[in-house]
């Protein structure tokens, strides 16, 4: 496996605080060619499920390998095409959930839940009907992008312009994200961990992918995964049954005072608790605790004039360029996997593991954040990518000034190039030449 599969687990590793001698641990393999895309996905999903399992073999003690099949990550990161319930295939994205042509570009929405679908139809003034996808494809197209983006996001919708990676780099929130680390893992205080008997208890608060990956991979390790959503408002059944996997769950409604006395025992008695609601939404509940690993997921940080907002994978490939990367600014394209979301799950699962194997040593309430656009930066602008610029050179000869690619017959002490470029074609003498 090349190079630059170990320097993204590498990198990950390293910003999670883990020993440097541990990668050595990470046996890669499988079919390869997989999760095809201008931008390295199949290496940001290798390193991510690799850090995983790190923190997993470092927790529990045992020498790995931490084996890193790429035929099972590239499925993995595409578990909801491959889910089946009785035989149906899953509804991945609703009929409101797209791109759609603005008066000066492309905007995209997000409409998967109910309430989501009702802000973006109150926000366009469109009719709740069975041709709502032509009522709002008609109010759309007389806006421009971001007055759809304001409107929509002032009435509890989501709807992102789309942007090139120059205009997100100018962005106020796009400065912020390049500004700051990956994630961070901060240790509060120096409370002593909770008590563990039995397996980990993990409180779960979140949705729809990213941290149900997350928690997800902690109940594959051995922990207890009680996931607690309100009882209005469910996951949608086909996330459910992909994510939901080997954990519980339950409906609490935290504005009910029994409810809300349910939840606090519950979180007094856990050891980690996963939040994946916009930044603020929960702080009303008074979730701190000391001895608590806390980990926070959001969409594009809890930091700068976005901190605040509500986002979904789809929508953070629009804004930060990488729409634009895999398609163009006239078609916008996707990258081939919800890569941000599950990258950021399986980061967010070996933060999570390391933060307790820290706490163990050392003790001290934790805190853990990440956000799905910090993901997409990394990706765009941490790993390497295939750049034919790179591999390329131009040499002047008989036929001209040539453009051509470099040989890829590379070794220590070889030949840099060709010694000759080529002439006139059957211009040469047949002879051979002299030494």
């Amino acid at each position: 496996m090349d190079n630059t599969v170990r320097t993204g687990t590498e990198w990950l590793w390293s910003a999670l605080g883990g020993d440097p001698a541990l990668v050595d641990r990470v046996e890669y393999g499988g079919t390869s060619g997989l999760l095809p895309a201008r931008l390295p996905v199949l290496d940001l999903a290798r390193a991510a499920v690799a850090v995983a399992g790190l923190a997993a073999v470092e927790r529990a003690g045992l020498p790995g390998p931490v084996r890193v099949d790429d035929g099972a990550v590239a499925t993995a990161f595409v578990s909801e095409r491959h889910l089946r319930v009785d035989g149906r295939a899953p509804v991945s994205f609703a009929p409101l959930s797209r791109f759609w042509r603005t008066s000066d570009g492309w905007v995209r929405t997000h409409a998967n839940y109910p309430h989501h679908r009702a802000a973006l139809l109150a926000a366009l003034g469109a009719p709740d009907s069975v041709d709502a996808v032509g009522a709002v494809a008609a109010a759309i197209g007389e806006q421009r992008s971001v007055e759809v983006e304001s409107a929509v996001y002032a009435a509890g919708g989501l709807a992102v312009a789309l942007r090139t990676p120059a205009e997100w780099a100018e962005h106020a929130q796009g400065r912020e994200v390049a500004a700051r680390p990956l994630l961070t893992l901060e240790r509060l205080d120096d409370a002593p961990p909770r008590r563990r008997s039995g397996p980990l208890r993990v409180l779960d608060l979140t949705r729809v992918i990213a941290g149900p990956v997350a928690t997800r991979t902690l109940a594959l390790l051995g922990a207890d995964v009680l996931r607690i959503d309100p009882p209005g408002n469910p996951e949608l059944p086909d996330q459910h049954a992909d994510t939901d996997v080997g954990k519980r769950t339950a409906a609490l409604d935290l504005d009910r005072p029994s409810d809300r006395r349910t939840f606090d025992e519950l979180l007094d008695a856990a050891d980690v608790l996963v939040t994946g609601y916009r930044p603020g939404a929960l702080d009303r509940f008074d979730l701190d605790r000391p001895g608590l690993v806390t980990a926070r997921l959001s969409a594009w940080g809890d930091y700068g004039p976005w901190g605040g907002r509500r986002g979904f994978d789809s929508l953070v490939q629009v804004a930060t360029g990488i729409a634009v990367t895999e398609g163009s600014a006239e078609e916008p394209g996707a990258l081939p996997a919800q890569a941000l979301d599950h990258g950021t799950g399986y980061l967010l699962a070996a933060a999570v593991l390391r933060s307790l194997t820290e706490q163990d040593r050392d003790g001290g309430t934790r805190l853990v954040r990440v956000a799905l656009a910090q993901t997409g930066h990394w990706l765009t602008h941490g790993l390497p990518r295939y750049e034919p610029g790179r591999y390329v050179t131009e040499s002047e000869g008989p036929l001209g000034r040539l453009r051509h690619a470099l040989s890829p017959v590379a070794y220590e002490g070889g030949p840099a190039g060709w010694s000759r470029p080529p002439g006139v074609a059957g211009a040469d003498t047949p002879v051979w030449t002299t030494a």
